[in-house]
């Protein structure tokens, strides 16, 4: 079961994710850290996040095709999928819509903006 104050970041800059889990840590949320979209969908399965901050432009498998896997799968119907991108143009915000995406965040996000959704206290739909 997702906990929503467990929390996965997703993204192949190792220094933007290690440094958006250290402000969400804290904060007390349980924070787990993939650096690529293979690892992410394998973190996503294991960590029990409810919150899942996902990069869209990475090598191998991008934040797109993490996102429609695991919307495919059952078991991340409840979970929380945010983009967290540089990529703020009308054209990727679709494309996140269409993936199955519930929020998508243009970088530099807003550390308040970051908490409150980790926290579940941002609307996200």
């Amino acid at each position: 079961m997702a906990s929503s104050k467990k929390i996965l970041i997703v993204d192949d800059n190792v220094d933007a994710a290690d440094l958006t889990a250290d402000v969400l840590r804290m904060h007390g949320l349980d924070v787990t850290v993939a650096y690529g979209g293979l690892e992410g969908l394998a973190a996503a399965k294991t960590s029990g996040a409810g919150v899942i901050f996902l990069d869209l432009g990475m090598p191998g498998m991008d934040g797109y095709e993490v996102a429609r896997r695991l919307r495919a799968d059952g078991a991340f119907g409840a979970t929380t999928i945010v983009a967290l991108t540089a990529w703020g143009d009308s054209a990727a915000r679709e494309r996140t819509a269409a993936a199955g995406f519930d929020l998508h965040l243009t970088k530099p996000a807003s550390l308040a903006m970051l908490v409150d959704v980790a926290s579940g206290n941002a609307p996200v739909h």
